[in-house]
């Protein structure tokens, strides 16, 4: 079962090392965005020169070292999904050096009222999902230890936020009407589809993430419609409030 996945004792077959030789060290901080339009938006807007990129075989993704002011980060378009954005950042880490990820993307929103006109940072994570599993033992839900920070973060700038539970999943044509039900009443204020895995990667490997999202679309009513989504997809004011969280973050631990 998928339950019993969990094994950190006997060692990975497949490694970064044997795919990707040497681990680098360039930047410590990386920013992952989902949105095809903020991508090149912010390419357009600051400093940056490729540091390298994130090949599969259907796929290359480049990777971007961006110059705010001082601060460097690595910025990169991640993939959907909890095992592909799980991977993404395994792969990030291993050829930049970034181990402290910022994460922002869009949900559905479980409970409108609570959502509306709010950020969402999520406390803990459904697991509903399968990377997890393979990094972490067994439970119903994962901790978000970076809420804390963000919540501070937010609540010093006036940024209005919500804190709350969260559901992961991959599938997003089986977000039935009973599971709504009984993730909302469990206290899940949104539906997404990564941060259980990522954060049980970033936790395995000892990584910090900071993870907030925009709920645009409502899955919790009788007649569901996509409204909201696009915007809550690709709003670009979320890539500046990572700029202000990772501002946060070279303040709290000098470069290595």
């Amino acid at each position: 079962m998928i339950t019993d996945s969990f094994d950190p004792l006997s060692g990975a077959v497949v490694t970064p090392a044997a795919l990707f030789g040497e681990r680098k060290n360039i930047c410590d901080i990386a920013i992952a965005t989902f949105s095809r339009e903020i991508w090149p938006a912010v390419l357009g807007r600051y400093p940056n020169e490729q540091i390298g990129e994130i090949t599969g075989a259907n796929r290359v993704k480049p990777l971007h070292l961006l110059t705010v002011g001082k601060m460097k980060a690595v910025f990169y378009l991640s993939e959907i999904g909890s095992a592909l954005a799980s991977t993404d950042v395994i792969e990030v880490n291993w050829k930049t050096g970034a181990d402290r990820f910022i994460m922002f993307g869009s949900a559905g929103a479980l409970d409108r009222e609570a959502t509306k006109g709010k950020y969402v940072i999520p406390t803990a994570a459904y697991r509903d999902e399968g990377m997890s599993y393979h990094y972490a033992p067994p439970a119903d839900y994962i901790a978000v230890p970076g809420a804390e920070l963000l919540s501070r973060i937010f609540g010093a700038r006036r940024i209005p936020y919500v804190t709350g539970k969260v559901w992961t999943t991959d599938a997003v044509y089986m977000e039935t009407r009973e599971k709504v039900r009984r993730r909302k009443a469990e206290g899940c204020v949104a539906v997404e589809m990564e941060l259980a895995g990522v954060q049980a990667v970033c936790d395995y490997y000892g990584f910090e993430l900071y993870d907030f999202l925009v709920t645009g679309d409502v899955v919790d009513t009788p007649a569901y419609t996509p409204e909201g989504l696009s915007e809550a997809n690709h709003s670009p004011d979320k890539f500046d409030i990572a700029l202000l969280i990772a501002e946060s973050l070279c303040g709290r631990r000098p470069r290595k």
